[in-house]
């Protein structure tokens, strides 16, 4: 099993702890980090934007991404929420696979 990060832009803080809460709650994610104020600039509609957004970071396994996006879009405010996928290719085996245990849908 391939352990990824998504990293997802929310309207706020409130709305990112949201989306990590469901994220936990439904065991799509092990962990989910939030940085609370970033400034992001964009492209929409044809104009250039400018907003201030919070990132979320999930740890979960790469089976459950669709899952995760499906989830976070029924829950996200934007009309084309950024959510995107980016593969673990190493790091600490004993964190990879509490990632792995922590997701697994059986009993916990």
């Amino acid at each position: 099993m391939s352990t990824v990060l998504v990293y997802m832009t929310a309207s706020s803080a409130d709305e990112a702890g949201k989306i990590g809460s469901l994220l936990l709650e439904k065991r799509l994610a092990a962990c989910v980090n939030i940085i609370p104020a970033i400034s992001s600039m964009y492209w929409w509609e044809g104009k250039i934007q400018s907003d201030q957004e919070a990132v979320v970071i999930a740890k979960t396994q790469e089976s459950l991404v669709e899952e995760l996006v499906a989830a976070v879009k029924a829950a996200h405010s934007y009309d084309c929420p950024c959510i995107v996928n980016l593969p673990i290719t190493g790091g600490n085996p004993a964190f990879l696979e509490w990632i792995r245990r922590e997701t697994s849908r059986q009993e916990q």
